[in-house]
């Protein structure tokens, strides 16, 4: 894979580049005290300069002394709104002299183009893949929108506090399939991106772009940069004992530690709709006060919630002990059954917007000293 040098001040080049292909730009926006993922149009409406501080149930936006565009940790957004729409109508139906007037929803998928994307999310939009795509039960609408959507990822060079995606092997050096990979390298005399294409239609972008080749000190730079985001994470507070943590959560399905989690767990759902990878989803119907109208969607649901489980004669999972015992469990463990991998990337979101501070990586190691102890 050649790589070559797009300095910075080009970015905005690349942007109108892939806008010129008829895609709809997607990427990181400072809005309302937070980096959200939303449409842009230039690069000043990146948030250059800008920085984050993340911890248990705390994140804060905070100005950077960098002047980079991408010098920051992932927010409370990702990208499988925009794949897995968070409501979408199915259905509708009207009453009409003739009998009933039935209309299959079919959108039209626009051509999206996600700018930023870190290594923790471009596994995210993997694992989403084979639970939509690949998995025996395809989500036509999920795999129509994925079939259009061209990926600019961004190799991760200011990791938050909460993240721990070295522990999961999902970054932060973009490591899955994208259509054009970038590193942004600052230091005292120079700005400017690694930039490689590992598509056609990665290929045919860069070919539109102002590059100079990469030398060896462009490469080793970049790598410098990656390399220090996984010293701050090797060094820094998480980690996770992935290749024993199925195991470990079969063995103590009745784990004293799930009551003490419990008591702290709020049942609020934050966790499961700032992570990528959960999927559940809800199908409501509704009509109105004539009879003679009626409609279907689909909205995201979660796990916590207690109707998420409720079938004829009460909930399966009735209390909150339950309720942060599957959905962990399910993480972790049995989606390695269903799908042949972890549910989690390591991205550290429900850490961050859990409103009481509960860390995922701290109660596997509670519920590993349990163990133990016994």
């Amino acid at each position: 894979m050649c790589e070559f040098v797009l300095q910075a001040e080009h970015l905005e080049k690349l942007i109108q580049v892939i806008r010129g292909e008829g895609y709809q730009m997607l990427g990181p926006v400072l809005r309302d005290g937070a980096i959200v993922y939303d449409q842009i149009t230039t690069t000043q409406d990146l948030p250059r300069g800008w920085s984050d501080s993340q911890e248990k149930g705390f994140y804060r936006v905070e100005p950077g002394n960098t002047g980079a565009y991408f010098g920051y940790a992932v927010g409370p957004t990702s990208w499988k709104k925009f794949l897995q729409l968070p409501q979408r109508q199915v259905w509708r139906a009207q009453k009409t002299d003739d009998g009933l007037d039935f209309v299959q929803i079919v959108e039209e998928a626009p051509a999206l183009a996600f700018l930023g994307i870190r290594s923790c999310e471009l596994h995210a939009i993997g694992i989403q893949d084979r639970v939509f795509v690949d998995d025996q039960f395809c989500n036509e609408d999920y795999a129509h929108r994925r079939d259009r959507v061209l990926m600019i990822a961004v190799n991760c060079t200011s990791p938050a506090a909460t993240c721990f995606c070295t522990s999961m092997n999902t970054g932060p050096e973009v490591t899955a399939n994208t259509d054009l990979a970038l590193t942004e390298v600052i230091n005292d005399e120079e700005h400017y991106f690694l930039i490689a294409s590992e598509s056609y239609r990665g290929g045919q972008i860069l070919q539109q772009l102002p590059l100079t080749p990469a030398a060896e000190r462009h490469l080793k730079a970049a790598e410098s940069a990656v390399q220090s985001a996984v010293y701050k994470m090797e060094q820094g507070p998480r980690s996770l004992d992935r290749a024993g943590v199925k195991d470990l959560l079969y063995r103590n399905y009745e784990s004293p530690a799930w009551d003490l989690v419990a008591e702290r767990c709020l049942s609020c759902a934050n966790c499961t709709m700032a992570c990528p990878t959960c999927f559940c989803s809800d199908v409501q119907d509704t009509t109105d006060l004539s009879g003679e109208h009626a409609e279907r969607w689909e909205r995201w649901d979660s796990c916590f919630t207690g109707d998420f489980s409720y079938i004829t004669g009460g909930s399966v999972r009735p209390d909150t002990r339950s309720r942060y015992r599957q959905w962990m469990t399910h993480k972790l463990a049995t989606w390695h059954d269903q799908f042949g991998s972890s549910g989690c990337v390591g991205c550290g979101r429900c850490i961050t917007w859990c409103p009481v501070g509960i860390d995922i990586t701290e109660e596997v190691q509670r519920i590993q000293a349990m163990e133990t102890a016994l």
